[in-house]
């Protein structure tokens, strides 16, 4: 037997509410996390190129990724 949505509707006959089965309601959950996840992969990708952008204008020499993967190991 598939999984099967069951509505609540209210007195004009609308839906209001959703009652899903758990694998169903799990996979939703997790399939949110990995987007959210993956939102503020994007964002903080963005806001690192909008700095990195200004930061040429400006002329400031920026620091490489080798300086920056040695400064983390320490």
């Amino acid at each position: 037997m598939p999984d099967s949505i069951q509505y609540m509707i209210n007195e004009s006959g609308a839906k209001t509410s959703a009652i899903v089965p758990i694998r169903t309601w799990e996979k939703i959950n997790e399939n949110h996390q990995k987007l959210k996840n993956k939102l503020n992969l994007l964002i903080g990708l963005k806001a690192a190129l909008l700095e990195t952008k200004e930061v040429k204008k400006t002329g400031k020499k920026l620091q490489t990724l080798k300086d920056f993967l040695n400064e983390s190991n320490r």
